[in-house]
């Protein structure tokens, strides 16, 4: 059967409207737009993510809490405005200007990756274990706009030395870079992939809207460096996170790797979940999302949630706890040992 010409312009003159109706409805529903949207994820359980080699079993959890997020278009955004537990958020506040998904993705997962080596090392310390580490170098995770850095390092790249003496620690890189000022020069040793090369880089005025009203600062132009670390434990330990990135489950994969070193039954029977960053003097730093989680360890019939007190992050768990009306504890935390009192009294 064949349709001629005239048929063609009938059937388009009598379904124009319904044509350009699908045409439109396409464009919103697919047109992105320069805004993220994130919602709450869920709570996963840590025995089947964290595994020491003969560790005691309990019969309480702890649980990692996650946030869902996305780019925005149109109808999602909508959405998003009318929901009390999805939240927009700038795309310039996600990722920098240039970064691709890529580039973000490498970055959440090597951060998440550094929490993971934080929490060992200080499970293991905080449990009298044997833990040995070793430094190899500081990752280049997230670079600025317009910053020196742009144009000569990438997303990947791996710093060992600077003006020909070996940095191996982001600690040490910044205790380096921090004296310099503008117009000062600095040499970089990086890996990229097997590669060994030097970068020569001028130190430069980071842009105002970086700095705020801190007044004037220099730098390269490096966001989030993350250290190349290697830790040898006894007895082993193996963490599969599989996709997730970003460091926020510092503080709970430290609750679980200690449960599971210890005897003693950390959790006391129950569903503990929470979030928060943990760094190697013990500090539980604050998070994004904290009122998505909530959400999402409710949804889990979590009993206690651990929240930083920092950047009013256990404020706000608090509000949302009220809110949804959930009979789930939330503990303030700002150090493992807050946590860690808090489970003793159980």
């Amino acid at each position: 059967m064949t349709i001629n010409r005239d048929e063609k312009k009938n059937f388009f003159s009598q379904n124009k409207f319904v044509i350009l109706f699908l045409i439109a409805f396409a464009f919103i529903a697919f047109y992105p737009l320069p805004y993220y949207i994130t919602s709450p994820g869920d709570a996963r359980e840590l025995d089947p993510i964290i595994h020491v080699e003969d560790g005691d079993e309990d019969e309480g959890v702890f649980m990692l809490t996650t946030v869902s997020i996305g780019t925005a278009n149109i109808p999602q955004y909508i959405w998003a405005k009318l929901s009390d537990y999805r939240e927009v958020i700038p795309a310039d506040q996600i990722r920098s200007e240039d970064e691709t998904d890529e580039e973000y993705n490498q970055r959440q997962l090597q951060m998440m990756e550094d929490s993971q080596h934080a929490a060992t090392i200080v499970a293991y310390q905080e449990a009298g274990k044997k833990v040995d580490i070793e430094y190899h170098g500081v990752y280049v995770t997230g670079i600025m706009s317009g910053m020196p850095a742009e144009e000569k390092l990438k997303v990947g790249d791996k710093i060992v030395a600077v003006d020909h003496k070996p940095v191996m620690e982001t600690k040490k890189l910044l205790e380096v870079l921090s004296p310099k000022k503008a117009g000062d020069k600095v040499d970089l040793t990086i890996l990229r992939g097997d590669k060994k090369m030097n970068v020569a880089l001028n130190i430069e005025e980071f842009p105002k809207k970086y700095v705020q009203d801190e007044g004037p600062k220099a730098g390269l132009g490096i966001t989030s460096p993350v250290a190349d670390v290697s830790i040898v434990t006894n007895p082993k330990v193996k963490i599969d996170t599989s996709q997730i990135g970003g460091p926020s489950a510092g503080l709970m994969f430290t609750l679980e790797i200690l449960d599971q070193l210890n005897k003693e039954d950390l959790t006391h029977g129950k569903k503990i979940a929470g979030t928060g960053t943990m760094d190697l003097q013990k500090n539980v730093g604050p998070i994004g999302g904290i009122q998505q989680k909530i959400v999402a360890a409710d949804d889990a019939g979590a009993e206690i949630f651990f929240a930083p007190v920092e950047a009013n992050n256990y404020r706000d768990a608090v509000k949302v706890q009220k809110d949804i009306g959930s009979k789930m504890k939330i503990v303030p935390v700002k150090t493992l040992d807050d946590a860690l009192e808090y489970l003793e009294k159980l």
